[in-house]
């Protein structure tokens, strides 16, 4: 009897990774525990390539075979034997994944992990779903990364949420687990992807007539406006100085990049320094970024900058030339038709790659330094480009950064920390095919923001082995799409970014 009552133990604790953690919590930084979630994440992808994405994590990652039903809205595993064990004695598990779609491009899964048992055949015990309370007893508030998804209860959050679970002749369906462990490598893989700049082979299509929203009848009057800088931000001040150099890693097609680099160009400024703002445009588009920032700002000012652009107007939008940038350039225009020393630099290449680029980019950066050797400079870049170590991952890659700081050893460079949110970006599809628009993005465990942490600039005491020497702390990112789109209407020099 004993020896039948410690199997039984043994029995519930199958797929236990330790005696202190069940499978359906999750590691919380913020307290140190493993945790069950309070919040559904919903997906900013179709619901097919998130399914999709979930079978090859199980094919790929976890070696089993995977089959589907309901038109792909449901994958049903291969059985697996954790362990041996003697006929009317034996557990299998395998795995039960359902997809809901919410809208065309927002998407539910969930992954369960079933146990099934012989030995449950002998005794009379009801089914248990375990790890399932915290989605199913309760409505926990539905997260998604970008504008608020309402979904009644009902169509999200059922009694029973192993129903049409797979049954198995001979066994019983003993436990039924919500693995966070798998939907962790999901998220990862549709929100943790990296984003694609396009440079090269990537022509410019025919832009529209078109009139920019905020200007209006008063036109004058809009393009005399101040510029929005907001509130100084916190940590910031040290970093000003006279040829001081900032390298910000950008992680594309947000709100929030643009915005916090406006308010310390405004505080910069506020206390008597010249301004260089380097971007990643084409060093092409040098004599229009010109001839815009010394422009009065009316419309016509804005239409010739953009029809006479062929990166502001490429077929596949990479985030570069988000709403926001342009917003940017317009507040830049702002300071310096106020009476601030105010320049912009270009300082990307049209059609090199790799080191190539990695060295376009640091010589392009270095002659707006040296041309302005007064001036502070900050230089929005993605967080490859901004790194001043070799990145470890790619020993032969010789960063723009780390070119940079060879030359300039004061050069500081800035990674971000944020919360789940959203952007605007070009990546690959679970198909391989690129793909231009608004998905969600998450934070690494090291890139995460705290609830308790506000925004504002931390600069650490010596530099990390990433090359970065401190951190611009964000909160939730919010997506920025392209200035120019398929559209009657194109946005908005004058809408600004989204402020906490």
């Amino acid at each position: 009897m004993r020896r039948f009552g410690w199997m039984l133990g043994l029995m519930g604790c199958v797929g236990c990774t330790t005696v202190t953690r069940g499978l359906a919590t999750q590691y919380n930084p913020e307290t140190g525990e493993y945790e069950k979630p309070k919040q559904e994440v919903v997906y900013l992808v179709p619901v097919e390539e998130a399914m999709m994405t979930a079978r090859r994590i199980l094919e790929e990652d976890e070696r089993f075979d995977v089959m589907e039903k309901d038109g792909g809205l449901e994958l049903i595993s291969s059985l697996r034997e954790p362990g041996q064990n003697k006929d009317g004695l034996r557990n299998l598990e395998r795995y039960y994944i359902k997809g809901q779609r919410l809208g065309p491009r927002q998407s539910l899964v969930r992954v369960f992990r079933l146990s099934y048992s012989e030995m449950e055949n002998l005794v009379e015990k009801p089914t248990e779903s375990r790890g399932l309370e915290s989605f199913a007893d309760r409505a926990p508030p539905i997260r998604s990364a970008g504008p608020a998804v309402h979904v009644a209860r009902e169509s999200v959050f059922t009694k029973d949420p192993l129903a049409g679970a797979p049954k198995m002749e001979g066994f019983r369906l003993a436990r039924g687990y919500r693995d966070l462990d798998i939907e962790q490598k999901l998220l990862a893989q549709l929100e943790m992807a990296p984003a694609l700049e396009l440079v090269g082979g990537n022509p410019p299509g025919p832009m529209r007539s078109m009139v920019m929203e905020g200007w209006g009848e008063d036109e004058a009057t809009a393009a005399a406006a101040p510029p929005e800088c907001g509130a100084p931000l916190d940590g910031a001040s040290s970093l000003f100085a006279a040829g001081g150099v900032l390298l910000v890693a950008d992680p594309l097609g947000t709100q929030e990049v643009p915005a916090v680099t406006l308010r310390m160009m405004c505080e910069a400024t506020s206390q008597g320094l010249p301004v260089t703002l380097a971007l990643s445009f084409p060093a092409s588009e040098q004599p229009m970024l010109a001839r815009y920032l010394a422009s009065t700002g009316k419309s016509t000012d804005a239409q010739e900058l953009l029809s006479g652009s062929t990166f502001w107007r490429r077929t596949y939008q990479d985030g570069r030339s988000s709403r926001a940038m342009l917003w940017l350039l317009e507040q830049a225009r702002r300071l310096r038709a106020s009476g601030k020393d105010v320049a912009i630099a270009a300082i990307d290449s049209d059609k090199l790659q790799g080191n190539e680029r990695e060295a376009q980019m640091a010589e392009h950066l270095l002659q707006a330094q040296a041309a302005r050797p007064l001036a502070w400079t900050v230089a929005l870049t993605g967080s490859v480009h901004a790194r001043t170590t070799e990145v470890a991952w790619n020993g032969d890659l010789d960063p723009m950064g780390a070119r940079v700081a060879r030359m300039l050893p004061s050069v500081r460079s800035l990674d971000v920390s944020f919360q789940r949110g959203s952007q605007f970006v070009c990546r690959y599809s679970i198909w391989d095919e690129v793909e231009c628009n608004v998905f969600g993005i998450s934070p690494s465990l090291e890139a995460r923001q705290s609830a308790k942490q506000g925004e504002g600039l931390e600069l650490y005491t010596a530099q990390k082995p990433d090359g970065f020497h401190g951190r611009l702390y964000l909160g939730s990112l919010n997506a920025s799409p392209p200035a120019l789109q398929a559209q009657p209407r194109a946005t908005a020099m004058n809408q600004a970014p989204a402020r906490k």
